[in-house]
């Protein structure tokens, strides 16, 4: 079963006017990780699309959706996957990815069929998904988490002492525009993405794991001289716009799972905003 669900672009002067129910409304994804459904947000920022599969009883199918008008989900679009449950596999176009804990697999456009499988239905897969628009077709390529390309940031002094994994970027996979990655805080960092950036040509998700029940993780996003904040639970997705910030703090450390597409493929295309010019 497929659901799906549209989510608009707003303006930063109408995102100052936003109550806390109206911004997580527009830019929080809270029911992703439904067992037996492939979840899909469709946003129209640069036509992102970000979604969950968690076959539990069966297979599940990734079928086009209406906005896409195409007669199959990949005929115009790339597709990311990182699994974050138990042990699964995805079938593209009758060749089967198998991937553990944590591990990522980009499929190129023109694939008609991708099928989502769980090794063990009382431990399924729980398979994230961020697809963005492609033109040209590339390679389908698994990237293990031992295999992405690892860069060590921050302190413990700044409490933000990481670990990004570069996983469907263009050093490790090509791609049209679509990049994702997983970055993971060590034991007593709680920071992301600190200081924080902008990058007026691309627009990015954030999708937030490994969070201890009863932790939590405030999401900040906004303008740098007009920020808001969105508590967000394990499992949960934040649409971050060209304009805003994407940084949080956490009640305990965690990872994130970044994913991003837009006007071009440099990982290092951004304004870094002085911590101490933050509103």
């Amino acid at each position: 079963m497929t659901k799906y669900s549209s989510r608009y672009a707003s303006s930063p002067e109408a995102v100052k006017k936003y109550d806390t129910q109206q911004l997580r409304e527009e830019f929080l994804i809270d029911d992703l990780m439904q067992e037996d459904e492939v979840v899909l947000v469709y946003s129209h920022y640069d036509r992102y699309i970000a979604g969950s599969a968690v076959p539990v009883k069966g297979d599940l199918v990734l079928e086009t959706i209406d906005p896409l008008k195409a007669p199959y989900f990949l005929e115009r679009r790339e597709l990311g996957i990182i699994n974050v449950g138990g042990s699964g596999s995805v079938v593209v176009e009758g060749t089967t990815y198998e991937l553990g804990f944590k591990d990522a697999l980009y499929i190129g456009a023109g694939n008609k069929e991708v099928v989502f499988k769980s090794d063990d239905s009382s431990n399924p897969a729980k398979f994230y998904l961020n697809s963005a628009p492609a033109h040209t077709t590339y390679p389908t390529k698994k990237v293990s988490l031992a295999e992405a390309n690892k860069l060590q940031l921050g302190t413990m002094e700044t409490a933000n002492h990481r670990t990004v994994n570069q996983m469907i970027i263009g050093s490790v996979v090509t791609t049209c525009q679509l990049q994702m990655g997983m970055t993971e805080l060590k034991p007593g960092s709680v920071w992301n993405t600190m200081p924080a950036h902008v990058h007026d040509r691309r627009m990015e998700v954030y999708f937030y794991l490994d969070i201890p029940q009863d932790q939590a993780v405030c999401h900040f996003m906004g303008q740098p001289q007009e920020t808001r904040h969105i508590w967000m639970s394990n499992h949960q997705a934040v649409i971050s716009p060209p304009w805003s910030i994407h940084s949080g703090s956490g009640t305990s450390n965690y990872t994130f799972i970044w994913g991003m597409a837009g006007e071009n493929l440099d990982y290092g295309d951004m304004d870094v905003c002085k911590i101490t010019d933050l509103r």
